[in-house]
């Protein structure tokens, strides 16, 4: 994603993002769509970015729009990012504060009034069962009386017949752990596991880690945003 983020930055353009995964058809994400501006992101984004306060910090924020859109607000935001090619970029649009850190390196340590993680932000546990890890570490960069700003979809909808009844193998793994790998000119990405999580269970997992969810605005399809708070 890095290197088609690079491109598009530098060339106006950039050829398929194909994106493969065991559990799905190929697909390809629209490289345009991460340099979306603030007038065309997608309503529970635009819901998000009216909620953010304080000093923010943007959780994998690839070519930087919502970071973006918030210093231009005059927010004080950080963005980090794994890809040091997303980084670059970010730093060349004029994003002030950009850090090619991991969510769970020690090194980062700063408290943050507002943590955004958008377009599917759970999807950085991978699996259901480190969700909590995922909102325990997010607790631990949390001022006092922060919030987080998640978002992601149910992904029932795939499982549903017509008669509404679900084909989900209860006994399997959880239906919203899904693996991808992006693939862009000759560069092929690691596989990597992603985690799309119903309400319910995150409210749960929050309750959990002693953290309050309330889910604040529901999207078209099965989509989702939620306002993280600590439990008082």
């Amino acid at each position: 994603m890095g290197s088609a983020i690079s491109d598009y930055y530098k060339n106006g353009r950039a050829t398929h993002l194909r994106v493969l995964s065991s559990m799905f058809e190929e697909d390809e994400m629209p490289i345009a769509h991460l340099f979306r501006s603030e007038q065309e992101m997608p309503q529970l984004e635009k819901r998000a970015l009216t909620l953010v306060r304080g000093r923010v910090l943007d959780v994998g924020a690839g070519a930087g729009c919502h970071a973006l859109a918030l210093q231009e607000h005059g927010f004080e935001v950080k963005a980090i990012d794994v890809s040091p090619l997303s980084c670059d970029v970010m730093k060349a649009r004029g994003i002030e504060d950009v850090e090619c850190v991991n969510l769970f390196d020690t090194q980062l340590q700063s408290k943050f009034d507002t943590i955004l993680l958008l377009m599917n932000g759970t999807g950085i546990a991978g699996k259901l069962s480190r969700l909590p890890l995922l909102l325990n570490r997010l607790k631990e960069l949390m001022t006092e009386g922060a919030q987080i700003l998640i978002d992601s979809s149910d992904l029932k909808y795939i499982y549903e017949n017509e008669d509404g009844s679900m084909d989900i193998d209860l006994g399997g793994n959880y239906y919203g752990e899904v693996d991808y790998q992006m693939v862009y000119k000759n560069v092929k990405g690691d596989s990597f596991d992603w985690l799309y999580v119903d309400p319910t269970l995150l409210t749960a997992s929050c309750e959990q880690c002693g953290l309050k969810c309330e889910i604040i605005e529901k999207g078209e399809h099965y989509d989702y945003l939620a306002q993280i708070t600590v439990t008082k």
